[in-house]
């Protein structure tokens, strides 16, 4: 909410929140998402989902967090579809598909990627030893849906964060399940201010190589050590910076499917369920080991919030915001206020704690909910010094102009009604492509999307 200052730096977090698709839908496609998996089939209202992402963008700018946009994917993937050998025309693509296969056309049309938690994982400038932002784009093996996104995940980052002098852009790894990456929504930096040197908290579900053997028996684990390790790589962080954790295994079965459902950091502060790691006690020293400031741990016990509560409110999945006064908002969906074992937890346990969060904001993002992505899935947290925001391409930092142009585009190009059966429709095709053309020239990121370089 105000600028850092750090050596003249002038650091703040932006986050980047990604705009909902227009073929937004509940497809119920993430194997381990509870969510996801209890509304599949239900109708969904597009509209009213990008609209709602862009009423929590709008509030947090006016409160004075800055705030970035990232445009939705191409959907439907019609090239998928032609390279696993449906032929044709666009209707007759469609249509085949839906016959033949209606589980891949509800993957080539998934909405997922407005979840940009997923889209890459970030290390500032601050912290590397070149001086640059870094960037990887999470290869998201783990769900054929999601394994479509990060070609145009890397477009569009390397189109925004163009300026090579300042911002350094990775490969995603190997899409193997050996390398399994599901980006920032896996990884928390910690440090005593945005402008500070911090610490990165990577976790993860299971090893590939080695291990003992002690994983989740009911859902997958999407992250895998050796992929956490191999951004930190990528990144130049050294031993000193980093800290590798193991997630709960019975937290992963509950439906934990990444560490920001059960876990947010912000600064100094991580706040956390008792089921989040493995080892508590042992990441907590290392965390205190490797950290220039205390750590300041903020712990939810189980009696007072169990896991199916943490699950269905999302409220780790919440985003933990820095304010002029040393204070922190905490951003909740309001799911939060609806389970009131968690209700009670953020009035008697959060706010009446010893700990920086003074506040709680609630945002409606039901939309996204159903699907199983909270406020702090929405967004990608990306450090910058007030050059490195100065050499951002394209019109993507938030004001009340591109808030009512975005608005306004919504509006126009947008249905209120979307059912999985509708997925088939060639004009929804059509309107998609029209409407994210419209896109990239209002945000002035020029052609990332597949059938803009045809």
């Amino acid at each position: 909410m105000t600028d850092e200052r750090q050596g003249g730096l002038d650091v703040r977090e932006v986050n980047f929140d990604g705009l909902v698709g227009p073929t937004h839908n509940y497809s119920g496609l993430a194997h381990g998402n509870v969510a996801s998996m209890t509304h599949e089939g239900l109708v969904a209202n597009p509209r009213e989902a990008a609209l709602q992402g862009l009423e929590k963008m709008k509030s947090l700018m006016e409160a004075g967090y800055a705030q970035g946009v990232l445009p939705p994917q191409q959907r439907p993937d019609l090239g998928a579809l032609r390279a696993l050998g449906f032929d044709g025309d666009n209707a007759r693509v469609l249509s085949r598909a839906a016959r033949e296969a209606p589980q891949l056309l509800r993957a080539v049309c998934s909405a997922s990627s407005m979840w940009t938690a997923n889209a890459a994982t970030v290390t500032p400038s601050v912290d590397a030893a070149d001086g640059r932002v870094h960037f990887t784009p999470a290869n998201l093996q783990s769900s054929f849906h999601r394994y479509l996104e990060p070609d145009t995940t890397g477009r569009v980052l390397a189109s925004i964060f163009a300026d090579e002098a300042r911002f350094a852009h990775h490969p995603a790894l190997p899409a193997t399940p050996a390398f399994a990456d599901e980006g920032a929504a896996n990884h928390t930096r910690l440090c005593a201010s945005h402008g500070e040197a911090g610490v990165h908290l990577y976790v993860y579900g299971r090893q590939a190589f080695g291990g003992d053997g002690v994983e989740p028996r009911r859902y997958p684990a999407r992250q895998t050590l050796e992929a956490s390790q191999a951004v930190a790589r990528q990144h130049g962080l050294n031993e000193a910076q980093t800290v590798f954790a193991q997630q709960h295994p019975e937290a992963i079965d509950a439906g934990v499917f990444h560490n920001d459902v059960i876990a947010v950091g912000n600064g100094p502060v991580l706040l956390y369920h008792e089921m989040a790691f493995r080892d508590e006690e042992g990441t907590l020293e290392a965390l205190r080991a490797s950290m220039p400031e205390p750590l300041i741990p903020v712990r939810v016990p189980r009696e007072a919030v169990s896991l199916d509560d943490a699950v269905a409110s999302y409220l780790f999945n919440s985003q933990l915001l820095s304010n002029p006064d040393g204070s922190m908002t905490l951003v909740v969906p309001g799911e939060c206020q609806e389970r009131e074992a968690v209700w009670r937890c953020i009035q008697d346990h959060l706010l009446a704690g010893n700990n920086p969060i003074g506040e709680v904001v609630v945002k409606d993002v039901k939309q996204s909910m159903r699907n199983g992505g909270g406020p702090a899935c929405l967004r990608l947290r990306v450090a910058l010094s007030a050059e490195e925001r100065a050499a951002l391409s394209g019109r993507v930092l938030l004001d009340e102009a591109l808030h009512g142009e975005l608005t306004a585009w919504v509006e126009r190009h947008y249905r209120d009604r979307l059912a999985p059966a509708d997925l088939a429709d060639p004009q929804l095709a059509e309107e998609t492509l029209a409407a994210l053309d419209e896109l990239t020239r209002i945000l002035r990121i020029g052609s990332v999307y597949p059938f803009q370089m045809a």
